[in-house]
């Protein structure tokens, strides 16, 4: 197997182990003489795999069972962009949101459809360069915040005062990877395909006293009461999805929890933007503020239009694949999510200086 080095934003990396014992199950789970892909999602061979997910997720981010409840839906973040307002927010009332990137900005048009949105702080005049300064309102409903933003390259270290609201987390992008008291949540989102499994589910954790005051008169597929109650079974699971999150789930585990895998996300990080503040005016991150540098998404640009161009075809040379930054930025964007090994950012940091040295 010759595998490159992805630094696509998602779907991103995934184990090495946990793509060999998935491979061998979508020919034959176990010894059910049926694929992973074909099992009933109401039989015996997937009811463990489901409950031991579940039990699993809330496990890694060190919450009780007995305190938080968990959903495993399809329809991405994108989706709880609507369904969180549509379960929390009603006539009257208003929710703060963070505007820090394009995703916080589509969760506000979201919301913005049910009910009130306070903005508490926004960094769009600086072009998202950096984490803006936060004012709650003081009265919302709940407050919600992107805790890494992909398309930008920042990300949220130090959780907010929220003038005693909720706090509500798009976490889409680092969980599972920085070492958090995510029982300071009340309700966490995050689509899988980034630090946690494939693209096609979404985990949903939620404070069960939160979720108590949830609207009782919702579509059933759009209520949280209903996928949580019904163990996200209401309708056929995504199956194949939440097979390989508990089995990325237990990779992490055997690595040592979220602790270390933080702690080696912050030495792979760092070695790369030491090669770009070591590399100006050839190379410079495109985040103003260095605390609010992301560990996962590291944005950045190269001096001239002829110098990106060559130095993307340098980097493709050598095996690396998924640099360019989102299409509505540019630049460059090195996405090092959980399984993406130490290895791949040394070469990246080594090409940066030599192609620096080259020519700067």
């Amino acid at each position: 197997m010759n595998r490159i080095y992805n630094f696509s934003a998602g779907p991103g990396t995934l184990p090495v182990p946990v793509l060999e014992e998935a491979s061998q199950s979508v020919l034959e789970f176990q010894n059910s003489g049926m694929s992973i892909l074909e099992l009933s999602h109401r039989g015996k061979w997937y009811d463990p795999v489901h409950a031991e997910a579940q039990a699993q997720v809330l496990a890694t981010l060190g919450l009780s069972e007995s305190e938080y409840a968990l959903a495993l839906l399809g329809g991405g973040a994108s989706l709880q962009f609507a369904m969180l307002p549509l379960n929390f927010l009603g006539a009257g009332q208003t929710a703060d949101y963070v505007d820090a990137g394009e995703w916080g900005a589509k969760a506000i048009g979201e919301a913005r459809r049910v009910g009130t949105v306070h903005l508490a702080g926004s960094s769009k005049t600086t072009n998202y360069d950096r984490l803006p300064e936060l004012t709650p309102s003081g009265n919302a409903r709940y407050f919600h915040l992107t805790t890494n933003n992909t398309i930008e390259g920042t990300q949220v270290f130090a959780l907010p005062k929220t003038g005693g609201a909720p706090l509500i987390a798009d976490a889409s992008s680092d969980i599972f990877g920085v070492d958090r008291d995510y029982s300071q949540f009340d309700l966490i989102y995050a689509g899988a395909q980034k630090n946690a499994g494939p693209a096609g589910v979404t985990m949903v954790v939620v404070r069960k006293s939160f979720l108590e005051t949830a609207h009782k008169d919702l579509a059933p597929m759009l209520s949280y009461q209903t996928q949580c109650e019904k163990q996200s079974l209401y309708n056929t699971p995504p199956v194949f999805p939440i097979y390989v999150l508990g089995l990325t789930l237990k990779w992490i585990a055997a690595e040592g929890g979220v602790a270390a895998i933080a702690a080696r996300n912050q030495a792979k990080a760092e070695a790369i933007y030491d090669a770009l503040d070591a590399c100006a005016p050839v190379f410079s991150s495109c985040v103003a503020i260095k605390e609010h540098r992301s560990w996962m998404n590291l944005t950045f640009r190269v001096a001239t239009a002829e110098l990106e161009k060559a130095f993307l075809a340098e980097a493709v040379a050598a095996g690396m694949d998924g640099l360019p930054g989102h299409r509505n930025v540019g630049g460059f964007r090195a996405s090092i999510y959980n399984a993406f090994p130490m290895a791949g950012c040394d070469a990246l940091a080594a090409l940066i200086r030599d192609f620096a040295r080259r020519k700067g």
